[in-house]
Order: C-alpha cells, then structure tokens, then sequence
C-alpha cells in the first residue's frame, strides 16, 4: 500500500505548443453533416461562407480559396503586375510574400522594417519606388496592422496598387474600422495557426464585381459557364477554390471571431504583466508594441536580446522545449534564403530585419490557454535565460 505520509508523485506538466485552434462540437458535427450530405467540394457552405465574410467587411465581394497564398498571387494577376515589374514588400514575413512576387515574373524590392513594430518602414517605402514599381504588398505582422493611413497615401501619391497581406490580421482594426472593410486588395489567411481557421485556407476581399469575377476565373482553370453545358476558357488559372467541408470549419470559426479576439487580448495583457516583473524585465527582451486598439494579437512574440546572451536562439527553443513549452520563430528574413541570395540580396542589407530573423521568438497564444499557462510561459523562459547572460 502506498505510504501516506509520502508526498504524492508529481505529474508532468501537458505540453503546451505554441498555438493550437479551437474548434467546437457544433462545428465538428456541421462537417459531418457535410460529408453525409455527398457534397463535399465547393458548393453551397462556400457561397455561405463568402457572403458571411462580405458582411463581415461592410458588403465588400469576397472570394474564398484553397489557401492564403494563392489571393495574393490572384490579387497580382487581377492588377495586370508581371515581368518587367517590381513590388515592393517587407524582408519579414513568411516567404510566399515574396514568392507570389515571382510567380506573376515580377521582383521584389524589399524595404527595411521598424524595429519597434517590425513591419515594413513606410519612412524607406517611397525611396524603393522606381518607374517599374507596381504595387505595394505590406505585411501586419503578428495582427498588427501597418498604418494604413500612410500606407495609401503613399500608393496614391505614385498610382501603385496594394495587396495587404492581411493573413495575420483577421479580426484587427485601424482606428476602429475592420481591416478588410476599406483598402484596395486585402488577402486573409484561415491556416490552422490563424486566429480563424478553415484547416487550410484563404479569403480575398476584392474592389467590385468584376474583380470577383475575374477571381473565380483564377481560381478554377479560367473556366466561364453558362447553360447547362456552355463553357469558355479566357485566361490560365489554377486549382485554387475552397472545399464545402472546410467552408463550414470557417462558418462555425467565424460565430466566434469576437469571442476568441477578447480572449487573445486579455492574454497579451497578461503576458505585458508578467514580462513587467524587476527579474523578468532585466533580462532587456525586446517586446511587441502594447497596442490594443488595433492589433488582433494573432502572436505574442519577443526578441531575445542576441547581444547579451551566450545562447542562440535555438538552444533557447530546445530548452523550452524540453522543459515542455512550445515556440515558433516568425521568420527568418526572406533576403538571406538562398534563392533570394541568387539574385543579389546579401546579410547586411536589411539590418533591422536581419536582426528580428535572427532573435524573434513566438510564444504560445490562442483562446484554450488559461492565466497560468501565460505565467508558465514567462517563468520558463526567464529560467532558461538567466544562467546565459553574459556577463
């Protein structure tokens, strides 16, 4: 029999990733619902969910597709950019900002990012355009929308199109108005890390009718129908539209957009306390800006202060790793990825972004997580920390 004066084992703490989605039984139920149904391709749950998402953005046309990706490159081809053509964009970000640049046979002209907000610094944007410039891509970084103010004063002032590359940004807002619901091209990601999640997914928000039609033509092989057996092929699309099953994922995603925000918000605000403590603020880890005006807090990430540590950041994830804390880095700076390096880009030329591709680091954050969790996160990291500073 067990001793009951022993003090009982103590259990392994779970693993906490960094980001994991929500999906309720209602949900889960609607999807069997459409596997049962014998439609499970685009159909109606697809219509359904682009005209939620329209309402969502004040009555704008909004296209759905297979990711986040693709709008951007659809968003590209409606715009008429391609080769001979540059687009400006951000050096930080996940790497299809950049491809989709590519794909259309255009180059990317990267700008430096603030440092404090870590998006694309429109103080250095109009020196990079050139008589070849097209369009403008910027990135919100981690929900935080660039200032959209300056960014279309900019466009206009050069007659440049923009592609927001919102796909972090789904529920933020600029001066209390939807990102999504004003702009030129604005692309959404639904990926299972974002704040809403259609498995794998995306939406574009267009400008009128015939932008939307011309984004159905992409989408599936440039195909027009009419009649019951009428068809034309105008242009080259891909296979890019969005299945019913994961257009009902997004439904039941949607209902909760509000919900799962307030709760990011309230987890950032925690996060901003815990890093406040005299032991944890010593450490001189670089923060995100405390915005809650604006910012959907898709992540909570910190620099690590590179300068003072006797540890990369890689030894830092493997220890929270195994101390049972899950972390991401987004990104490294696109630049220096070898097929970027092939066409001229080196270290040194971007160093702001250079250093936050170096030393950024993604803690955990999404609705599930409890205020404890928040206080483990910050403890953990702190523990691993505070033995590598130099001296």
């Amino acid at each position: 029999m067990p001793d009951p004066t022993q003090a009982a084992p103590q259990r392994a703490m779970p693993y906490l990733p960094f980001t994991r989605p929500t999906i309720d039984v209602a949900t889960i139920a609607g999807v069997a619902d459409v596997l049962r149904s014998g439609w499970i391709t685009s159909g109606p749950y697809v219509k359904d969910f682009e005209a939620r998402l329209s309402e969502y953005v004040g009555g704008r046309p909004v296209r759905v597709f297979n990711s986040g990706t693709c709008t951007m490159e659809i968003a590209l081809r409606i715009a008429g950019v391609g080769p001979g053509h540059e687009v400006i964009t951000t050096p930080l970000s996940w790497v299809a900002t950049s491809n989709v640049i590519l794909e259309v046979g255009a180059r990317p002209v990267f700008v430096d990012i603030d440092p404090k907000t870590r998006n694309i610094d429109l103080d250095r944007v109009e020196a990079a355009v050139t008589p070849a410039t097209r369009a403008i891509i910027p990135v919100d970084l981690a929900g935080l929308p660039v200032d959209r103010d300056r960014l279309h004063g900019i466009a206009g002032r050069h007659r440049l199109r923009v592609v927001e590359d919102a796909a972090q940004a789904f529920g933020s807002r600029w001066k209390g108005r939807r990102i999504g619901s004003f702009g030129d091209f604005v692309s959404f990601s639904f990926h299972p890390n974002k704040n809403i999640t259609t498995i794998e997914g995306g939406a574009l928000v267009l400008n009128d009718q015939k932008e939307a039609r011309l984004a159905e033509q992409y989408r599936l092989q440039g195909v027009v129908r009419s009649g019951y057996d009428g068809m034309e092929v105008e242009l080259a699309g891909g296979k890019f539209n969005l299945t019913d099953v994961a257009a009902r994922v997004g439904l039941g995603q949607l209902q909760r957009l509000e919900e799962f925000t307030d709760k990011r918000r309230d987890l950032a605000h925690l996060y901003f306390k815990h890093f406040a403590a005299p032991r944890v603020r010593e450490l001189g880890l670089g923060l995100p800006p405390e915005d809650f005006g604006h910012s959907n807090w898709h992540m909570f990430q910190v620099v690590l202060p590179e300068e003072r540590l006797a540890i990369r950041r890689a030894q830092v994830m493997e220890r929270m790793h195994a101390a049972g804390v899950g972390t991401g880095v987004h990104y490294p700076a696109i630049h220096l990825f070898a097929l970027y390096r092939k066409m001229g880009w080196k270290d040194g030329d971007f160093p702001n972004a250079e250093y936050a591709g170096r030393n950024i680091l993604t803690l955990p954050l999404f609705p599930a997580m409890t205020g404890s969790d928040v206080a483990r996160v910050v403890d953990t990291l702190a523990e691993v920390l505070k033995g590598e500073m130099k001296s």
